[in-house]
């Protein structure tokens, strides 16, 4: 049987994820793990790997 003209019109990609949406989520990982006890400074300092992996284990951060 042929497709039809209505399906072969749908998008094949999906869409990217834009530039002002990823440092949006970026800067709420931050403000996240300084409302979790840590320290700006420190935040400050790490990379967005480091923040992230803080997040994925939030009760074994040491709140001082």
């Amino acid at each position: 049987m042929r497709t039809k003209r209505k399906f072969m019109k749908t998008q094949l990609t999906r869409p990217r994820k834009g530039g002002a949406a990823k440092r949006r989520r970026q800067t709420d990982h931050r403000k996240r793990l300084v409302a979790l006890g840590v320290t700006q400074e420190t935040v400050d300092g790490m990379n967005q790997k480091e923040v992230r992996d803080m997040l994925k284990h939030p009760a074994k951060i040491q709140q001082d």
